[in-house]
């Protein structure tokens, strides 16, 4: 039975009148890397915030690894990268690590081994005012991963990397899950999250919009036809699958869940002297699936306190 690593439940965050986080219920499963997905000021880096207790929330609750936000019994366990890193910038990127590793009461192996896995070790002595955007953020990620955390809290953690940055970057965090390490990291890019994550909770205006796995928001495949004259091919698709299922597109017909209909389809088209130039099978992409949640997303309305 998978455990629950951080829960959540209405947790709500309001600054004067402006409604940041709106009762957000979240469930985060051990081993899992769960993508936190939402525009710039949905109230991720919020939320995520008050899941470490760096604020208290203003009302709802969390738990993390079981214990409330915070609790001193869980700050072994938990590594974090909240907005741009920070570190001393006179000092090198090694040194940087070796002042975050005395207070945990770690040594040279963990500072050493950290910045082998974020490949900064030929960049170690280098002073940290030195370093890219990118390599910052690297090094942020590499403090995050000191003492091994069952937890890693990562808020966009390929900000400022380059293609081959963000591969490596995909390539830790999976197989940080493979070794058992659960991952919560907030991004805004689709992509990444759609090749990287397990799971994700889609956040607009501070409320959560959908927690699902990628695969579930996505929807299951469907058929491209793309085929002349356009009205005869749209009456064969509605014969064939049914009219519900048949929309118009600028790239041609699609037909939605009918992926399985492609051969009797095509044999429908020919017979009926349509001229087909394609059919083939397309699935939505999580960018498509984001727009249109957010898209649709009223603004937050605000409640009469009772």
């Amino acid at each position: 039975m998978t455990s629950t690593i951080v829960s959540t439940d209405r947790l709500t965050k309001r600054y004067g009148h402006r409604l940041a986080v709106a009762e957000v219920d979240i469930t985060v499963r051990s081993g899992e890397i769960y993508g936190f997905l939402g525009p710039n000021g949905a109230g991720k880096t919020t939320t995520l915030r008050m899941l470490l207790g760096l604020i208290a929330p203003t009302s709802g609750s969390a738990t993390v690894l079981g214990y409330p936000p915070g609790a001193v019994a869980t700050t072994g366990s938990i590594g974090a990268l909240i907005e741009g890193p920070g570190f001393y910038p006179y000092l090198s990127g090694r040194d940087n690590l070796r002042v975050m590793a005395r207070y945990r009461s770690l040594g040279a192996d963990a500072v050493d081994s950290a910045l082998e896995r974020v490949d900064l070790s030929t960049r170690g002595a280098d002073p940290f005012g030195s370093y890219s955007l990118g390599m910052k953020q690297r090094l942020g990620v590499a403090c995050a991963l000191l003492g091994d955390p069952r937890l890693l809290v990562l808020d966009e953690p390929s900000n400022g990397l380059d293609p081959a940055g963000m591969a490596d970057m995909r390539t830790l965090l999976e197989d940080l899950a493979a070794q058992g390490q659960t991952v919560l990291l907030s991004s805004h890019l689709l992509g990444e999250v759609q090749e990287t994550c397990d799971r994700v909770g889609v956040i607009s205006g501070g409320r959560l919009l959908a927690e699902a796995t990628v695969a579930e928001l996505r929807g299951a495949t469907s058929l491209l036809v793309r085929a002349e004259p356009a009205e005869l091919a749209r009456q064969v698709a509605v014969r064939t699958v049914g009219h519900d299922a048949v929309h118009a597109t600028a790239d041609g017909l699609r037909l939605l869940g009918g992926s399985d209909a492609a051969p009797a389809l095509t044999e429908a088209l020919v017979s009926a002297g349509a001229r087909v130039h394609e059919i083939r099978q397309v699935e939505r992409s999580l960018e498509e699936v984001f727009f249109e949640m957010t898209n649709a997303a009223r603004p937050i309305t605000e409640r009469t306190p009772s």
